[in-house]
């Protein structure tokens, strides 16, 4: 179905030169107050033609794990060559059968690979294939270079009797084991099994995940090495081990394989602590195939996996952007969440600094645009990826607790680390979270920051989840630089907010808006010129028309009579949160998390020409402007969904306009697809219609936003 392309990746295009310069200036400003800043990031693609549920709301499907397998070995052959690529057990969620996959490649933090595979194995040759009467003595040639007799079961699988598999339990005496220099010290024992019970579960996936655990011996750890042949391959899945043993096992397979082909390799891929690898990860989530970025060491490094990245998906028929069904182009529907860290635990930048973090995230906090503009269409309380102040519920809390934060700045810690990352983690992790108190989804999450209570929640790393996969690498890489700008603009406390805004309802009302989002951006934009760090607004700008392109763009003839210019409209979607439902029971008995995605919104920006001469008519009621231009929205239902709040109110779809200009009439028409306004035949309204009761619908006096549903 999928086949590997035969020619090499060509080389990445360069970044533009005004991003170069910040970039420098940026990582002199970084390293001057000894700061040492990482990047992680977590890109999604789709393919050019997404057919099946794998690309539509499921993680998994037939076409996912191929294409994944492709992308990791361009980036074997091209990017990193001699690493090596292990299929692992991924996440597990409820309603879940099995795990979800995940692919890691690893290579050596100085881009040595740690095991050294022969050369048709590097080059991507097929070679010859371990046969079945070949495996036992393959085993025994492995346990002589491990130092240790193996002594392998076979095991039948119950969901194909052709398929092979031998479980080889194996293991390592940590004890003897003190340091690098030591030899490895090998442990095989014997699985005394009865025949009966010499069977795989009925489960899917690798046999290495299928193994009878439960009869295995009390007294030996669990830790069992997997032959498997089927289908005229092989695969290896490997015990859990810690890195030196899994490093040593590896190696010592690479140096048994003579004209073998490499087998496939799955298994756990234990912590680097010791930050002795580079890990890249490809694993499956709804819709999408993610990419888990090895941490990048500044700006620069992030920048150019990102080209990497968008040449070898390319060279596969994968995109950062789907096509809707009307032939505009969107995100993936994924994320693409920007991560800050530090190179390791010891020299980490927000361990030791709390008043620097504290800064960032007010300045986030009194800045919508950074959590709005480049997120996907689904935001506000019931998002993935909810603001700390929607979320929290007082705005108190949020700011005793960064007082906190900051006052600890400087001070002695009494953390066994001597730093404040105790502090930070337990204060923000109960703050930064959603309101059914989950702290992955939040914009800011610090779930993986210091928590030693989840698994991988000591990583010291900040994710920033209000960003989604764009179909532009220029315009992500922008963004990740105004993040990077940013921290380094705010080392100083003269730029970091003193409190947080009381935004009330107008964040979700004036804020939420085209104009107001773009005006937010421009202030930081400025600001930053001023400090020396000049980001070009063009990329923003692209991505903004790309995000809010025009629902209609009116023009008038000639200008009317005193004014200086032609009458102009512009009608632009806007963002519009969607409200949280209650759980609702899904096929299997378990409940899903859903919202109701019924309500639109669009903001009205007219000239002065046009508020002078002409007019709005809405379904059949006038929608006024005012003379002096003012900032105005309509919210609308465009659709009656079920389950959903407030069954009783009509959608008020087709949404019919009319414009009285000085010329005329002209009628135009939002179809359910709500994409545009298009010019209509209907017949104009009756001129005392023009004199009708207006639209009032305003939730409060200073609310912009006439709802629909109001009257």
């Amino acid at each position: 179905m999928f086949t590997l392309p035969d020619a090499p990746l060509p080389p990445s295009a360069p970044a533009p030169d005004w991003m170069e310069t910040v970039a420098q200036e940026v990582e002199r400003r970084l390293r001057a107050q000894g700061v040492r800043l990482t990047l992680g990031g977590e890109p999604t693609v789709v393919p050019l033609d997404p057919e099946g549920p794998e690309w539509s709301i499921t993680a998994d499907g037939p076409t996912k794990l191929p294409l994944a397998r492709l992308l990791a070995q361009i980036l074997q052959r091209d990017v990193w060559p001699g690493s090596t690529l292990l299929f692992c057990p991924g996440k597990c969620y409820e309603g879940e059968i099995n795990p979800r996959w995940a692919l890691r490649l690893f290579t050596g933090s100085d881009g040595t690979p740690p095991v050294r595979w022969p050369e048709p194995s590097r080059s991507g040759e097929p070679g010859a294939v371990l046969a079945p009467g070949q495996a036992l003595a393959w085993l025994e040639t492995l346990g002589q270079r491990l130092g240790v007799p193996l002594q392998p079961l076979e095991l039948r699988d119950p969901r194909d009797p052709q398929r092979r598999t031998w479980a080889v339990p194996l293991t390592v005496d940590e004890s003897l084991a003190d340091n690098d220099s030591d030899p490895i010290p090998w442990k095989a024992v014997a699985w005394p099994l009865e025949e009966r019970l010499c069977e795989l579960s009925r489960a899917t996936g690798p046999a290495g995940l299928r193994l009878p655990l439960e009869h295995f011996p009390d007294e030996v750890p669990r830790q069992v090495l997997t032959l498997e042949l089927h289908d005229g391959q092989w695969d290896l899945f490997l015990p859990p081990l810690l890195r030196r043993p899994l490093v040593a096992l590896l190696q010592a397979v690479a140096d048994s394989l003579g004209n073998l082909a490499a087998p496939g390799l799955g298994g756990l891929l234990p912590s680097d602590l010791d930050d002795r690898w580079q890990v890249l990860g490809l694993t499956a989530d709804p819709g999408v195939l993610e990419i888990n970025l090895p941490v990048c060491h500044g700006w620069r490094d992030y920048d150019g996996w990102l080209r990497r990245l968008e040449l070898a998906s390319g060279s596969l028929g994968l995109r950062s952007w789907k096509v809707t069904p009307a032939g505009q182009q969107q995100g993936t529907g994924g994320g693409n969440h920007l991560l800050w860290g530090g190179p390791n635990l010891a020299s980490n930048p927000f361990f030791s600094r709390p008043a620097w973090l504290v800064g960032v995230l007010r300045y986030w906090q009194h800045h919508p645009s950074l959590a709005y503009l480049f997120s996907g269409p689904g935001v506000g309380p019931a998002s993935q990826a909810p603001r700390p102040d929607e979320a929290a519920g007082e705005l108190f809390d949020l700011e005793l607790a960064y007082r906190a934060i900051a006052a600890a700045d400087g001070t002695p810690s009494l953390e066994p680390y001597g730093d404040h990352r105790g502090l930070i983690g337990e204060t923000l992790r109960h703050l930064h979270a959603d309101r059914s108190g989950n702290n992955h989804r939040s914009e800011i999450s610090f779930d993986k920051f210091w928590n030693p209570g989840t698994p991988a929640g000591c990583l010291g790393l900040i994710e920033f989840r209000a960003l989604e996969s764009l179909p532009d690498q220029n315009w992500t890489s922008a963004i990740a630089l105004l993040w990077s700008a940013l921290a380094a603009h705010l080392l100083d406390p003269s730029h970091r907010p003193a409190a947080l805004k009381p935004w009330g309802e107008g964040l979700h009302d004036r804020q939420l808006l085209p104009s107001q989002l773009w005006a937010d951006l421009e202030s930081i934009l400025a600001v930053l010129a001023q400090d020396g760090l000049e980001l070009d607004a063009a990329p923003f700008r692209e991505l903004w028309q790309w995000r809010f392109a025009p629902l209609l763009h009116w023009r008038g003839g000639k200008p009317a009579a005193g004014d200086q210019e032609s009458p102009e409209l512009i009608l632009r979607p806007a963002l519009e949160p969607w409200p949280l439902i209650c759980d609702f029971p899904r096929e299997g008995g378990f409940t899903s998390r859903f919202i109701d995605g019924s309500l639109r919104r669009f903001e009205v920006e007219a000239n002065s020409a046009f508020r002078n001469s002409c007019k709005l008519m809405l379904n059949d009621r006038p929608l006024e402007l005012a003379m002096e231009p003012e900032v105005l929205a309509v919210r609308y239902r465009q659709q009656r969904l079920y389950p959903c709040l407030h069954p009783a109110i009509e959608p008020h779809w087709p949404l019919n306009l009319v414009v009285r200009g000085p010329e005329g009439e002209q009628s135009f028409a939002l179809g359910e697809d709500g994409l545009e306004f298009a010019e209509s035949a209907s017949p104009s309204p009756l001129p005392q219609a023009w004199s009708s009761p207006p639209w009032r619908g305003r939730r409060r006096s200073d609310a912009v936003t006439v709802d629909l549903r109001l009257g």
